[in-house]
């Protein structure tokens, strides 16, 4: 009895805490530079901060795809007061890299998925003389092209994707890692790179200005936004529908269930609200905001689901 009154005392205590959470500033950590977690995030920061009441500040770490934001987190007291807001890449890096400073499994919290994408794009410099993916696929084989793409760094899921292309059609491209998808993009309408395989978020406003030259789309029908782009099997690709990956909220590991709650409702509360469903679906992006139990499932299923991805484009761990 004396024991099942502690635990109640204790259950009560939480929820207190998680009442009055929180009573500052909360930094939410972004481990890529500016990018679709990064303004994800700043989505999220400008609802929670509306809905509870203190600051929510991004806070951008970038580098080693991930990693050192990440580290960041799980460095961090598991008060709630420090979170991380990241991409799929995440769950990408334990098969791309041979040893981590972190263990997923051990010190992070899955608190909610907050949105998911539909698919990916792959898309050209508008100067590439090429309007189809069997002419990029062509003039990639050239042995005087040198053609090269970008990624948000090695182990991405844009990455990943695109050693997963470059596998199924045998192209000829070399990889050209950089501190987040916006700098790799600039990079792209710059002419620095060719190539890139990249989310809508950051890609559409340059599509519709002609900057660059979308050529297929990796889902398994056409975007509404982009109806005239084929999917990656209408252009002749068999075995390319990656989707769009995903935008996660994590907390270190210890930090109170209570707290992990109040944030996944508050988050889920955010998607429900019709203003923040538009802006993040004028981003191509679904936003969600499951229970964490059901995000942490999914998570570790996507740890396994990306390992096999891994292997199938051949990439090493580094």
């Amino acid at each position: 009895m004396a024991r099942l009154f502690a635990l109640l005392l204790l259950s009560l205590a939480s929820a207190a805490w998680a009442q009055s959470y929180p009573n500052r500033p909360v930094r939410l950590v972004v481990p890529f530079g500016p990018g679709a977690p990064d303004t994800v995030a700043r989505l999220l920061a400008a609802a929670l901060q509306s809905q509870m009441g203190q600051p929510f500040v991004v806070e951008n770490k970038p580098g080693a795809n991930g990693i050192i934001g990440t580290q960041a987190l799980t460095s961090a007291a598991p008060d709630g007061y420090t979170l991380l807001v990241t991409s799929t890449s995440i769950v990408v890096n334990p098969s791309t890299q041979k040893s981590l400073p972190y263990d997923l499994a051990k010190d992070i919290t899955p608190v909610t998925n907050i949105a998911t994408g539909e698919a990916l794009i792959l898309g050209v410099n508008a100067a590439l003389p090429v309007k189809s993916v069997q002419e990029l696929i062509a003039l990639s084989k050239q042995p005087a092209s040198r053609l090269s793409y970008g990624s948000p760094g090695v182990g991405n899921t844009l990455h990943l994707a695109t050693e997963l292309f470059k596998a199924r059609t045998g192209a000829s491209m070399e990889h050209v890692p950089y501190k987040g998808a916006g700098p790799a993009i600039a990079a792209l309408i710059a002419g620095e790179i060719q190539v890139m395989i990249m989310t809508p978020p950051l890609s559409m406003p340059h599509i519709r200005s002609g900057r660059i030259r979308p050529l297929a789309y990796t889902h398994t029908s056409r975007a509404a936004f982009l109806p005239d782009v084929p999917t990656m099997r209408e252009a002749g690709v068999q075995g390319m529908e990656v989707d769009g990956g995903w935008y996660g909220l994590f907390a270190p590991a210890g930090t109170p269930a209570a707290i992990v709650e109040r944030l996944q409702a508050e988050t889920r509360k955010a998607a429900s609200d019709p203003k923040v469903r538009e802006r993040f679906e004028a981003l191509a992006l679904h936003p969600l905001g499951d229970p964490p139990a059901e995000f942490r499932k999914f998570f570790y299923e996507q740890i396994k689901a990306y390992a096999e991805m891994v292997r199938i484009a051949g990439i090493q761990p580094e």
